[in-house]
């Protein structure tokens, strides 16, 4: 019975990955031929030599990937930690932050950010005279604009919960601790040392789901006006349109790599022999 149900899958197990295929390649294949059929030209491929000597590619790309790095690293440290201390000794909050976690998938952008806005004016008016107002004018450096992080540490929780839930589910974190806790180690060496190894593979897709929403995002930062990678690609559109359609190719052929990597990698790590 199971042999004919396996049989009876496999056709239309092949359709729908042909499908899917076809649905992601075709409009890539035509992005290709866009930015290298020139008309009156032929084939040629001066929109990907020009990608590095454009100005603003590096410095939007550079400060992106700054964005990504910081974004990472702020939200994997409020998270773990968050995420261990639930499943050890508060389980019955899970849903409660579950659904905290889940909130910016709910809140619109553009409502999201049109909150930012609101605070990011009324700082400044109210605590002119305060400590605080050197605060508001530092975290909205062009240089380094900080309250982008503030804001994908938002938007990247509910990925970065999922990731991390999937992770502490195929764990027994509690032997885990109570081991490390036994041979004399404190709590913030349990959770590095028992925790953190046996999550490489969460906290490696977190940290990929993060950085390709950091990469991507267009609004929040367009409407505070900075300028990352992903608001210089539509810029760049108005004046250069096979230009951006290079870049936006190649950022997605660096995307597929990163996860291809990522994805072996983790493999790897599940395989490998424990001695």
């Amino acid at each position: 019975m199971a042999r004919q149900l396996n049989r009876s899958v496999r056709p239309w197990r092949g359709a729908v990955l042909a499908g899917a295929a076809l649905y992601f390649l075709v409009p890539l294949a035509a992005s290709v031929v866009f930015t290298v059929d020139v008309p009156g030209q032929g084939i040629t491929f001066d929109a990907y030599t020009q990608i590095f000597g454009t100005d603003g590619f590096v410095s939007s790309l550079l400060l992106s990937l700054e964005l990504a790095a910081a974004t990472i690293a702020i939200v994997l440290l409020l998270m773990v930690p968050a995420m261990v201390a639930l499943r050890l000794g508060a389980p019955k909050l899970r849903p409660v932050v579950e659904i905290v976690c889940s909130l910016p998938l709910v809140v619109p952008p553009i409502a999201f950010v049109a909150g930012i806005g609101t605070v990011l004016k009324w700082g400044p008016e109210h605590l002119s005279r305060t400590p605080l107002f050197q605060t508001f004018v530092s975290i909205q450096n062009p240089d380094f604009p900080f309250v982008l992080v503030l804001a994908y540490v938002v938007m990247a929780l509910p990925f970065v919960y999922r990731a991390l839930d999937a992770g502490l589910r195929a764990m027994d974190v509690r032997t885990l601790v109570e081991a490390a806790r036994s041979c004399g180690a404190g709590w913030p060496q349990a959770l590095v040392r028992a925790v953190l190894p046996n999550l490489r593979g969460a906290l490696l897709n977190a940290s990929f789901l993060t950085l390709a929403l950091v990469l991507g995002e267009f609004t929040v930062a367009q409407l505070l006006g900075f300028q990352p990678f992903a608001v210089w690609i539509v810029n760049v559109s108005g004046s250069q349109a096979q230009l951006s359609v290079a870049v936006s190719v190649l950022s997605l052929l660096v995307t597929w790599a990163l996860l291809l990597a990522l994805a072996g990698f983790g493999g790897r790590s599940r395989t490998a022999p424990r001695g």
